[in-house]
């Protein structure tokens, strides 16, 4: 789908009451959150800016690719990563972005798992013939290291999500940029 559908998808979830949902949004505390993956993701969108070093490296792809993003409303990471990343492609008329639910199918992230799981989001970096360039996801490797931390510490999910937002709104985006000109830096050794 194109980030527009999933825009679309997205609103209908947080516009349409819970009692008319299906699951996993017919839970209430899914809607919540889903509601302010919502609001955090327009905010990122209208108030992102991308770093000068990413934009470079965006110009310097000169063959066509297709970025895929395996992402969920529900998800609160993917609420301030796919921001970033749909800015970014946005640089270069020869990247384009599907987007793909995990939980539909394809059923593509069975092919992409972090540690034997289903973390989303994911962004897979192909080539005009369908070859894959690189990977990123589900999270900056910091962020990485205090969710592992927390889950060393037994943190119960308040606690966890509450630090998760914390490490992400400090951040704003710089990470995943770093990230993302690193993976393609990496996809593409002529762009050094």
């Amino acid at each position: 789908m194109t980030f527009q559908t999933y825009l679309d998808y997205f609103e209908r979830i947080v516009t349409t009451p819970s009692e008319k949902q299906q699951a996993p949004y017919d839970n209430p505390d899914y809607i919540d959150y889903t509601r302010l993956n919502w609001s955090r993701m327009n905010r990122w969108l209208k108030t992102g800016i991308l770093s000068q070093e990413l934009k470079n490296t965006l110009r310097q792809i000169n063959a066509p690719q297709h970025w895929i993003v395996i992402t969920e409303p529900w998800c609160g990471d993917a609420a301030h990563s796919v921001p970033f990343i749909e800015l970014a492609a946005r640089e270069n008329p020869l990247v384009r972005v599907t987007y793909e639910l995990r939980d539909s199918e394809p059923f593509r992230i069975n092919e992409y798992l972090t540690n034997g799981t289903k973390s989303i989001p994911k962004l897979i970096i192909r080539d005009a013939e369908g070859a894959d360039l690189g990977t990123w996801g589900p999270r900056p490797a910091d962020c990485q290291r205090v969710y592992q931390r927390l889950r060393e510490e037994k943190a119960d999910f308040e606690r966890t999500k509450t630090e998760i937002q914390q490490w992400y709104n400090r951040n704003k985006g710089k990470d995943i940029q770093e990230e993302l000109e690193s993976t393609l830096k990496l996809a593409l050794p002529s762009i050094a």
